[in-house]
């Protein structure tokens, strides 16, 4: 179980990433922000659990585990945003 400083740096960075993709692609997998939030938030707390498995030596609040643990929860929920809205897209043209 992360503890709650990672878990809240993992879920703003998630969001951060959700957000900054939907302004990018406005219109093409654009969820909005009711969606583009929680879609965020979840894909940046897998990404960074994940990453934090793969290399254990994150665990510690150090300066660059924090960098790192902040970029791979910010791409994470930005590819978590970009998948949502393609599978939304996709299944509103049935």
């Amino acid at each position: 179980m992360p503890d709650t400083v990672n878990l809240i740096i993992w879920l703003l960075a998630g969001v951060a990433g959700g957000f900054a993709v939907g302004d990018l692609l406005k219109g093409d997998f654009d969820l909005g922000p009711a969606r583009s939030a929680p879609a965020g938030a979840v894909g940046g707390v897998i990404g960074a659990k994940i990453l934090q498995l793969l290399i254990p030596s994150l665990n510690g609040l150090d300066i660059i585990p924090i960098v790192g643990q902040i970029i791979a929860a910010a791409a994470s929920g930005a590819a978590l945003t970009v998948v949502t809205g393609a599978v939304i897209r996709r299944r509103k043209r049935r």
